[in-house]
């Protein structure tokens, strides 16, 4: 098995690197090896913190029923993040150091206490959240043609590439997350618009799988760490010289260019 971790781990990388995506990888790992294909997602982060990368945080996908149902799955996944994959709001991203990127607009938590418990509860996770901001997160299958599984997608790390935090933090009681409308545009024009309820219900419920989740895993949440919880509408493939802003109800927008 670890031989097999680590032939994926580096074809992975290599595909990363490269700028150029391979075959998929679900025959390899094998159906329903879903602990496989964490090992090796994590084998990638292993080798990225001893390359220098820092940790700050991670994403939750598959959020949305439609796509679960659609990869033969009841639950989301997850991926890490590295500092290298932020983007400030209004920059701009290189297409050229992607693949095939898409963009989707979520909520961004970042936490001010540890969540260690597998057993965390909601309030503790209300309670540990500093603040709440708009992001938009750039998704980037390095399998070719976006033609995954849920055994590619996670060992591709969620399929994350990078993403922008707004700037305009929100403390959870000033906002509904629920509730909360979303509108993305591209070069103006509108091309996703959704709601909190559509990530998994509650963007706090995304949250909260994660956090028990990373707890069971042995890598619990931290204190500063960053979640993006999950897409609240359709995503957008991207192209070169595009401007994508996401406004959400209750927060400042945030947006990124493409070139």
């Amino acid at each position: 098995m670890n031989a097999l971790v680590d032939r994926l781990a580096t074809r992975l990388q290599h595909a990363e690197s490269a700028r150029q995506s391979i075959e998929p990888i679900a025959a390899e790992i094998g159906e329903g090896n879903i602990a496989i294909a964490y090992a090796v997602q994590s084998e990638v982060t292993r080798r990225g913190i001893a390359g220098g990368r820092r940790l700050v945080g991670r994403k939750i996908g598959l959020t949305s029923k439609a796509v679960q149902q659609q990869l033969g799955v009841d639950q989301p996944d997850y991926g890490a993040l590295f500092a290298d994959m932020e983007v400030p709001t209004g920059e701009a991203i290189a297409t050229a150091r992607l693949i095939q990127p898409r963009v989707e607009a979520e909520i961004a938590l970042v936490l001010e206490r540890d969540l260690a418990g597998e057993d965390v509860t909601l309030g503790e996770l209300m309670r540990s959240t500093a603040y709440a901001v708009a992001a938009l997160e750039v998704v980037d299958s390095r399998i070719r043609d976006w033609k995954i599984s849920i055994l590619d997608t996670v060992a591709d790390n969620g399929s994350s590439a990078r993403y922008v935090l707004g700037a305009s933090p929100r403390r959870l009681t000033d906002v509904d997350l629920e509730a909360c409308g979303m509108t993305m545009t591209r070069n103006g024009a509108i091309v996703s618009v959704g709601c909190g309820s559509a990530c998994l219900g509650h963007p706090l419920r995304a949250a909260l799988w994660l956090a028990r989740a990373m707890a069971r895993a042995g890598q619990p949440l931290r204190s500063g760490d960053v979640v993006l919880t999950g897409a609240l509408g359709p995503v957008s493939p991207v192209s070169a010289d595009e401007v994508y802003e996401a406004r959400i109800s209750g927060f400042g927008p945030v947006s990124v260019t493409f070139t």
